[in-house]
């Protein structure tokens, strides 16, 4: 079987990947639809650069970007009361990258406050009562209801991937490291990375044909993909729909030939979860010990119990936990050498109901920590007819394989 898939900008494809709308126009349609959904945290009056397309892969899609990046001329708040309003001079360097292709930063979606877990006002598009997860939730549900075809999010522990499972879109969460931090509000140094929210993967592919080109990256081969399916049962069980969704996905890899294997790591995962909760508390808390010293009575209660629980992990227990996650990322490296892609859950269901929550991010950390590239994919709907799906994730630096694989063997559903 012959898989082929696009890598540089001038090898996508020539066809519209992306509708042909006006920012104005987007402005004006998310004013009127934007109070039942409240995705996003600041817009500007009038779209000014409405009337200017810049040449580039991107040319004339408005985006909406995170509330912890900054966009020069719009106010970075981080969803939080402590943070000031002004404009911020400076595009970040994911924007920069971004604008340079022609895409037009159109607002600030709405994140949790500082990208933690106290969520903000947004609500699912497909039902307004459930969370659109967190803490990337306005630019999950910015994409989700329409309004745009293109967000910014970022993710310390699974703030790419659970919105983009709760909301039914395509949601890339790169390598670590991938994408140049400049210009965002970090909250865990060894942590967070920047992606995106999509409609289609070959959106996600033109997307990161800009934020990572990689002209030396190879084509994939003309063979079915080996693939590692990884249920991580001890984190917990899924519903039926998630079960279903996983099943859906195996069933779909199966009939287009790949080879299926199912490695036993339990024990693995349970540490990796282990881990990454104690490194991002450390991290945390000399993130934001500033922030709460100096305006605490602005800050949450849970943020200010991580800060202070961080604050008594000690140095040199960081620097043993960093170890021993470097010894298992090389374990990992070593064990999925000959795989293209691992096929896991990407959160335990359907989104929850009610708004206090963002949801559960329990399989999600193990790859935030390891650094690995995430993929969530849509597949289906569940039993409360909200979206389910799956991610898949490849080894640090396989990238441009894991998007060529899922633009090449289509197993997304019907919210793609």
């Amino acid at each position: 079987m012959t898989h082929t898939a696009a890598s540089s900008p001038e090898s996508l494809p020539r066809t519209p990947l992306f509708a042909d709308r006006d920012p104005g126009d987007v402005l004006r349609e998310i004013a009127t639809r934007d109070a039942d959904i409240q995705a996003w945290a600041w817009l500007p009056e009038a779209a000014p650069e409405a009337s200017v397309r810049r040449p580039g892969v991107l040319a004339g899609v408005a985006f909406g970007v995170k509330d912890i990046i900054d966009v020069a001329g719009m106010p970075t708040r981080c969803g939080a009361l402590a943070m000031d309003a002004e404009p911020r001079a400076f595009d970040s360097a994911c924007v920069a990258q971004l604008r340079g292709a022609g895409a037009i930063p159109l607002g600030k979606t709405v994140t949790a406050e500082f990208a933690f877990t106290t969520p903000g006002p947004t609500r699912n598009p497909h039902r307004p009562t459930h969370t659109p997860g967190g803490s990337s939730s306005g630019s999950a549900a910015a994409v989700a209801a329409g309004m745009v075809e293109l967000a910014l999010g970022t993710q310390t522990g699974g703030s790419m991937i659970r919105p983009a499972a709760y909301c039914g879109v395509v949601g890339y969460k790169p390598t670590f490291g991938r994408i140049h931090r400049m210009g965002m509000h970090v909250l865990c140094d060894s942590l967070d990375t920047i992606g995106w929210y999509t409609r289609t993967i070959p959106q996600a592919l033109a997307v990161a044909s800009v934020l990572m080109p990689d002209p030396s990256a190879p084509a994939l081969s003309n063979r079915a993909p080996k693939v590692a399916v990884l249920p991580c049962a001890s984190l917990g069980a899924l519903t039926g729909g998630a079960s279903a969704a996983m099943a859906q996905c195996v069933h779909a890899l199966q009939a287009q030939g790949a080879t299926l294997v199912f490695p036993s790591v339990d024990a693995d995962i349970d540490e990796l979860n282990a881990l990454h909760g104690c490194i991002m508390r450390y991290e945390l808390a000399r993130g934001m010990m500033s922030v709460v010293r100096a305006r605490g009575q602005l800050v949450s209660e849970p943020l200010r119990q991580a800060v202070e629980a961080g604050l008594s992990i000690d140095h040199g227990s960081h620097v043993r936990m960093q170890a021993r996650r470097q010894a298992l990322a090389r374990k990992w490296e070593d064990l999925f050498g000959d795989i293209d892609f691992i096929v896991a859950p990407s959160a335990p269901g359907e989104a929850p109901h009610g708004l206090r929550s963002t949801g559960s991010s329990v399989f999600n950390r193990l790859w935030s920590l390891l650094g690995w590239p995430c993929l969530h994919l849509p597949v289906a709907v569940g039993d409360q007819g909200l979206p389910v799906g799956v991610q898949w994730v490849a080894r640090p630096d396989m990238d441009w394989a894991l998007l060529r694989w899922a633009d090449a063997l289509r197993v997304a559903g019907p919210f793609r």
